[in-house]
């Protein structure tokens, strides 16, 4: 039974005999109030493409250059040495590009110049509709960035890598396509995950960390073995919080290692991007390091001397107090919704998922048909009323990066039990 209620009037059932009429009439209310954006597809929304714009204002870190409508990494005069590789990089961080419905692969279509030993990566990450920032995903043509969630926000990441020699990669251009393909079985945990690693003082004062930062003395950030976390240039968008034998510190990621660079062990297994049979929260370099995991190696094929996870800028490495390489607490705070999700039954065809709790919001999917959908949150929003009755409450789907009408819930009560606010 799907219960709603009228502005001035106590709360009414609506039998499941009334459901067609119920549905005819709050879709063609949805649909009216929603503007040419509805008209797009028939009973559900397809892919979309983009051209990257390269020249567009972005924040870079790197010597990068403009060649036209494309980037290169220059290759004269002094090259732009990471931290950590000893060659020259750069990144360009690209603005973030609005869509007009929810996505959650995405497909690169890259024409560059790549001369042997040098790289182009590559990643993307999106928005949602609560306004959270997804880890960075590597995306190629021949394997696509699958975000861990639906969104109507995408930012892409370009990072050059000169080869042995010193030769310069360039980009043309990007062309980028996207689709949803909305998953319910995706992890969704509720609380970030905490873990128990052992770091180290990555010190390198006067070095350049991976997003551009150069080191200071007593520089408060961390670097962890995996671009998927890494911080834009001056933020603190992926942070950590660690705690040492004295105090805690909030610290923003803005380097990659120590040992790996492909290792997100903060994942779970089936999305962690390599050593996918190791336990979430454990390090290939621990494992390798007390187990002899791959041979005592790291992912480069170095002997691994210890059993380090993070590393930390010798402010935070002192202001925690370490004095020496020890074990500390590490919460990394981007993982996790901070809200469990709740399933519940949808009724009518042609379902219209919201970027905002309005009709009149963007489109950004659509539900078919009847089906069972996540529910994580829910608000106040804009009244919808189907057959004299009405309900001003939408739930947000995380598989969808959207908002749908609780009209459409069936459920007995038009505020769905033991959901939050979002």
């Amino acid at each position: 039974m799907r219960r709603t209620r009228r502005p001035d009037s106590p709360v009414t059932r609506i039998r499941r005999g009334q459901a067609a009429a119920v549905s005819l009439s709050a879709l063609v209310a949805l649909t009216l109030a929603s503007g040419p954006a509805a008209a797009r597809d028939d009973t559900r929304l397809g892919g979309i493409s983009w051209e990257a714009d390269l020249s567009a204002s972005a924040t870079e870190a790197g010597d990068v250059s403009r060649t036209g409508s494309g980037i290169r990494l220059q290759n004269s005069g002094p090259a732009p040495v990471s931290s950590r590789s000893g060659r020259g990089q750069g990144t360009v961080l690209l603005p973030p590009h609005a869509l007009d419905r929810a996505v959650d692969v995405i497909t690169p279509d890259l024409d560059a110049t790549v001369p042997t030993g040098a790289q182009v990566v590559v990643d993307v990450r999106g928005r949602d509709g609560l306004g959270r920032w997804t880890e960075w995903r590597e995306a190629r043509k021949d394997s696509p960035a699958l975000l861990p969630r639906a969104v109507t926000l995408v930012q892409t990441r370009i990072t050059l890598v000169s080869g042995t020699d010193g030769a310069a990669p360039a980009v043309g251009s990007l062309r980028l396509s996207a689709v949803l393909e909305a998953d319910p079985e995706k992890s969704l945990a509720a609380e970030a995950l905490t873990a128990s690693v052992y770091a180290t003082r990555e010190g390198l004062v006067g070095g350049t960390t991976a997003n551009g930062h150069v080191i200071v003395p007593n520089d408060h950030f961390v670097a962890l073995p995996s671009r998927r976390g890494l911080s834009p240039k001056g933020s603190g968008q992926y942070s950590v919080r660690v705690c040492g034998p004295t105090r805690c510190e909030t610290a923003p990621v803005w380097d990659v290692g120590p040992w790996n660079t492909r290792d997100d062990y903060w994942n779970p297994s089936s999305v962690r991007e390599t050593f996918k049979d190791l336990p979430q929260g454990r390090p290939e370099a621990q494992a390798a390091y007390q187990n002899g995991y791959n041979g005592g190696l790291d992912g480069s094929g170095r002997r691994v001397l210890n059993p380090a996870g993070i590393d930390l800028a010798d402010g935070t490495f002192y202001n925690v107090g370490l004095n020496n390489n020890g074990w500390v607490t590490v919460t990394y705070l981007w993982t996790g919704t901070g809200a469990p999700t709740t399933s519940f039954p949808t009724w009518g065809t042609a379902v219209n998922i919201r970027q905002q709790p309005t009709s009149a919001s963007t489109r950004v999917a659509q539900l078919p048909g009847p089906t069972t959908v996540r529910v994580q949150c829910q608000v106040h929003g804009q009244l919808v009323e189907a057959d004299g009755h009405s309900n001003d409450a939408w739930s947000y789907l995380p598989d969808y990066g959207g908002y749908i009408s609780n009209i459409f819930i069936d459920v007995a009560d038009s505020w769905l039990p033991g959901v939050p606010n979002c």
